[in-house]
């Protein structure tokens, strides 16, 4: 079943429409399935570029509107992603409450169909808690499923090419804040070492970068560990306390707080999560205390350039990714030049450019 933002409104007029993460989504689906217990949203933020692209993500909420807030902070996050890499897509993102006793497999098949009766208006891929696995299977259900075409990928996949936009990242925060980018000897903070902050920590690791990690799952920090020496392992909740020259926040959003912020001892903060500032005010605070934020949208787009190339009219090529993906590094320099030259926060930078690029394609869809 599908529920459209209309019917939204009228059903969840206070939990939906006045949420300050609502900024004019085109539309917000309410999905569900009661045979399976599959409940979610899909939230498309804005389509001026092209159709929607964005993952879908399997996880558990505490309630609605954190679902609701969550999804729409990701779409809109897309919509800028999409846009300041150069991409001709729009944003959009999917949430599915992860219900432990659920049958999994049916929920995801009951997904898919859903978003195949969308035609096109969204193609999503895989996100936190969906796997290239989940994605294969959805796609004998729907044709709109990404990182499943039969290109040959080599050893990419979405968490390396992810990965490897933070790492390029990083590398032009370095050189742009001290005249040098290599990260040898280097202190680096990852909180989060699941797929994209694992993958980054192996990069950093072969360069000769001193590690600092933490995740929930001690596991994780102690198999990294084992086959990284000299990593040091520390609690989640006091990793950004430690003295950094980088902290690279890879889990969840909303890492970077009014608290946090003045606990941090980092100068530059570049890591793979979404949405990591609380609100725009942390942004702006930071760039007041000396602290380089690399705007997230710019630092974790590596992954949707690995997915939305296979959408390209001659397919996917492994060399362009590639490059585009490099050519973050060299991006991420020309935000943090215009943010020093004018003396505005690099994340205010980056927004005024996605809203340019955003505003030109409703204006060339209009036909003007």
């Amino acid at each position: 079943m599908l529920t459209t933002s209309r019917q939204l409104g009228r059903k969840r007029s206070k939990s939906f429409r006045i949420l300050k993460e609502f900024d004019n989504h085109e539309m917000v689906i309410g999905i569900s399935d009661a045979k399976n217990g599959l409940r979610g949203y899909i939230a498309i933020h804005n389509t001026n570029l092209g159709p929607a692209l964005g993952g879908t993500r399997w996880q558990h909420y505490p309630s609605e509107e954190a679902a609701l807030r969550d999804v729409l902070n990701l779409s809109k996050a897309m919509s800028y992603k999409c846009a300041i890499a150069g991409l001709p897509w729009g944003g959009g993102k999917a949430v599915i409450f992860a219900e432990p006793d659920a049958d999994r497999e049916a929920q995801l098949r009951a997904y898919a169909k859903l978003v195949e009766k969308l035609n096109g208006l969204f193609k999503t891929g895989t996100d936190l808690g969906i796997f290239d696995s989940d994605v294969r299977k959805m796609a004998r259900h729907t044709q709109h499923m990404l990182g499943v075409s039969a290109a040959d990928r080599g050893d990419l996949t979405t968490s390396k090419t992810a990965a490897l936009g933070v790492y390029y990242c990083i590398k032009a925060a370095l050189d742009f804040a001290f005249g040098n980018e290599s990260v040898k000897g280097r202190t680096i903070g990852i909180k989060g070492v699941g797929k994209l902050g694992g993958e980054l920590v192996k990069l950093l690791s072969e360069d000769g970068a001193d590690l600092v990690i933490a995740d929930i799952d001690t596991d994780k920090c102690q198999q990294i560990a084992q086959k990284c020496p000299g990593v040091k392992v520390v609690d989640p909740k006091e990793i950004h306390k430690e003295k950094l020259d980088i902290y690279s926040p890879c889990a969840l959003g909303n890492e970077l707080s009014g608290r946090v912020i003045k606990e941090l001892k980092t100068k530059i903060i570049a890591g793979g999560a979404n949405n990591q500032l609380a609100n725009e005010a942390v942004g702006d605070r930071l760039f007041e205390k000396g602290i380089l934020y690399a705007p997230d949208y710019v630092t974790n787009a590596g992954g949707l350039i690995y997915v939305a190339d296979e959408l390209e009219p001659d397919g996917f090529h492994k060399e362009r990714v590639l490059q585009r993906v490099k050519d973050l590094q060299v991006l991420l320099k020309h935000i943090l030049t215009i943010s020093k030259k004018e003396n505005v926060p690099a994340h205010k930078v980056a927004n005024e450019i996605g809203l340019e690029r955003i505003l030109a394609g409703r204006a060339v869809n209009n036909g003007h």
